[in-house]
């Protein structure tokens, strides 16, 4: 890393593009709120040598770093839409480095990792994410460690090593923005990589608590309308938005080795796992997908009133949020509930159409 002396890892001479798969417009977190009027491009794949599953934690957090490269090589390639562009500055500064923070979190969870070789085992291949997460998570502690040395009236010594998260000690810092949910959201990458299936809709619900509602509470304190009944609405928009993305995608889950759709309720309308590799969907598949879908669209209009209590930025984001998720629901819909032959995707008109409409009615 630069200015760390010799035979510490240094960044990579030129950025390193990772693969990834398009994103399909769920809202369900802040990026794919960002790229809710157009979903996230591939971009050339690309790697440096080495091993990562044999790289110890210095040169584990270069490895990170140049997955924080990668990330910030797509946000400049991407055309954010006119809800993020209307925004105050301010507020785009601090949206985007939430993206940045989540962009990296997720693609070290889940994405090709620069320097592992193609035939590295499952066991390699988790071990080195979950070492990876680990470095992270230490350098978002590294932000919070500098806080309290100014609190104390010290010289704030600590700095974070990746570029990412040194853009994200601003808007913490500017933002008032708590530890727990940029922790949260590390622990839903971590638990990624040793939970593939829930037993209860309870389980599935805990999981979204880690990936999806730490990112609604962080853009409240970005718009600085960070209230406990506000929070509360926002958890339950998120819950809603993570559950319809996993009903949008249960073919990309199941051939990823991963199903979201709890096991209790598979069972009650007669699923099995061989149901959900077919082509398309069959009637219980189709009726077990509308119970799930349902009972979060009426989560999401449970959290909707949200918007009524926001004004002017703030009341933009959240509507853009609720409209990602209401027109994904009309998409299931319309496919009626056959997530099997293709994934339902809304249109922009209607996801424009219904994040006017949330904007004026406030819900």
């Amino acid at each position: 890393m630069p200015g760390t002396g010799g035979g510490t890892p240094t960044f990579p001479d030129r950025p390193v593009i990772l693969l990834r798969r398009p994103c399909q417009v769920t809202a369900t977190s802040l990026f794919a709120f960002i790229c809710v009027l157009c979903p996230n491009r591939q971009v050339a794949g690309g790697g440096v040598g080495g091993r990562a599953g044999n790289r110890g934690p210095q040169e584990s957090i270069a490895v990170a770093a140049e997955v924080s490269l990668a990330v910030a090589a797509k946000a400049a390639a991407e055309n954010f839409p006119v809800a993020l562009r209307a925004l105050p500055s301010r507020h785009r500064a601090h949206l985007t480095a939430l993206y940045g923070f989540a962009r990296l979190t997720d693609d070290i969870g889940d994405e090709p990792l620069p320097g592992m070789l193609a035939d590295a085992g499952a066991e390699t291949l988790v071990a080195t994410r979950l070492r990876l997460l680990d470095e992270l998570a230490a350098d978002v502690q590294r932000i919070y460690d500098g806080t309290s040395h100014e609190d104390t009236g010290h010289e704030d010594t600590a700095e974070p090593r990746l570029d990412a998260i040194k853009t994200l000690k601003t808007t913490v810092r500017e933002c008032g923005i708590p530890a727990k949910p940029l922790y949260d959201l590390i622990e839903a990458n971590r638990q990624d990589q040793l939970v593939k299936r829930y037993e209860t809709y309870t389980e599935l619900a805990d999981y979204c608590k880690l990936s999806a509602n730490p990112v609604g509470t962080v853009v409240l304190y970005i718009v600085n309308y960070a209230t406990a009944d506000r929070l509360a609405r926002s958890d339950s928009i998120c819950t809603a938005l993570q559950i319809i993305e996993h009903s949008q995608d249960v073919a990309e889950d199941f051939g990823n080795g991963r199903i979201y759709l709890p096991a209790e309720d598979m069972r009650r309308f007669g699923v099995t796992e061989a149901d959900l590799a077919a082509p398309s969907a069959g009637e219980a598949v189709r009726k077990l997908v509308k119970f799930e879908v349902e009972r979060a669209a009426a989560l999401l209009d449970a959290g909707s009133p949200l918007i009524g209590t926001l004004r002017g930025a703030a009341r933009l984001a959240i509507a853009g949020y609720v409209a990602g998720g209401r027109a994904a629901v009309k998409a299931i819909r319309d496919s009626g509930y056959d997530v099997l032959r293709s994934t339902p995707k809304p249109g922009k008109a209607a996801t424009i159409a219904m994040m006017a409409s949330c904007y004026v009615k406030g819900r």
